[in-house]
């Protein structure tokens, strides 16, 4: 009797058997994530396909025990600005420092946060269906060292048809009825759209988000208005008004000023520009919506220089 009495508490304390007990099955992580996924991706432009499949691989389905036990289904680690609650666990060196979160819903906004750093930047330039671009971005922006992550990630997509969260995401994002795949044939295009669509959507809801004549998101800037306190209503980083911006460190935003979400093109849609009195190089950058170092180049012009007045620039 004793020893059956052993074995029952032995059967009930073993830590392996209960995750086997309760295991969750790929499918039903998929459905208790999708929404938030796609959530995530109409608020911050990140493929739902891309979050899911990313949560599925760092977290095993939702069973790893950083998943269980922090609510944590992308790994992050502690980092320097985490002031949150943290569990330790044994990853590249032993006893890492991991983010622990009250509710996996905050893991999925910290994941489209962290994806947000200037070491990914140059994912949010490619198409948000574009899966296959972001999966082997993210291996090339070194957030995984496993050498097959873009495969895996990739493989993870097509086989669980996680695309569909991906139109289902885009169809939020236009206002429109669910979008159709898009072809590759007409992949231009549909970046197109998707970049007109933005131009009604306002993301905070007290300020509209227009689009460029160059297809540019871009915002209005208020009296009061800092790079930080923008960062905070618009869902994104100080670094990235910035940088798309061309703005210099010392740049303080004017009322009524354009301030663009997105990086400027490489080109403008007009072909010349004849330089008025007074007007700078960076001026006619933000006007036409041109990287201002394209500018500097296609113009034979030394970083710094000004043109002179009545100059025709070439924009494209």
């Amino acid at each position: 009797m004793k020893y059956m009495v052993l074995i029952g508490v032995l059967w009930v304390f073993n830590p392996w058997v209960m995750a086997n007990e309760t295991r969750i099955t790929r499918g039903e992580y998929i459905d208790s994530w999708k929404a938030v996924a796609v959530d995530n991706m109409v608020q911050h432009g990140i493929p739902a396909s891309i979050t899911l499949a990313q949560g599925i691989l760092e977290s095993g389905d939702g069973n790893s025990e950083l998943a269980r036990k922090a609510n944590n289904h992308f790994g992050i680690k502690c980092h320097s600005d985490w002031s949150g609650k943290r569990v330790y666990h044994d990853d590249d060196a032993k006893g890492e420092c991991f983010r622990k979160y009250s509710d996996a819903r905050e893991s999925f906004s910290d994941h489209s946060q962290f994806l947000k750093k200037k070491r990914y930047e140059s994912l949010f330039e490619l198409d948000i269906t574009d899966y296959k671009g972001w999966a082997k971005g993210l291996k090339q922006c070194g957030y995984a060292t496993n050498p097959k992550y873009a495969d895996r990630l990739i493989e993870i997509i097509e086989r669980n048809d996680l695309t569909r969260y991906d139109l289902e995401g885009l169809a939020l994002i236009t206002g429109s009825p669910l979008a159709e795949k898009p072809q590759r044939s007409s992949r231009a295009r549909a970046k197109r759209d998707r970049e007109d669509a933005f131009a009604t959507v306002d993301l905070t809801r007290q300020r509209a988000v227009d689009l460029s004549d160059n297809r540019i998101k871009y915002v209005k800037g208020r009296k009061g208005d800092t790079f930080e306190s923008l960062a905070d209503e618009l869902g994104m980083m100080a670094w990235q008004f910035k940088k798309y911006n061309d703005f210099s460190k010392s740049h303080q935003i004017a009322e009524g000023e354009r301030i663009y979400l997105q990086p400027k093109r490489n080109r403008a849609k007009a072909t010349t520009h004849l330089v008025e009195e007074g007007e700078t190089l960076w001026e006619v950058s933000q006007r036409y919506g041109v990287k201002l170092k394209k500018l500097y180049k296609r113009n034979d012009l030394a970083p710094g220089t000004q043109p002179k007045p009545g100059t025709r620039l070439q924009l494209r």
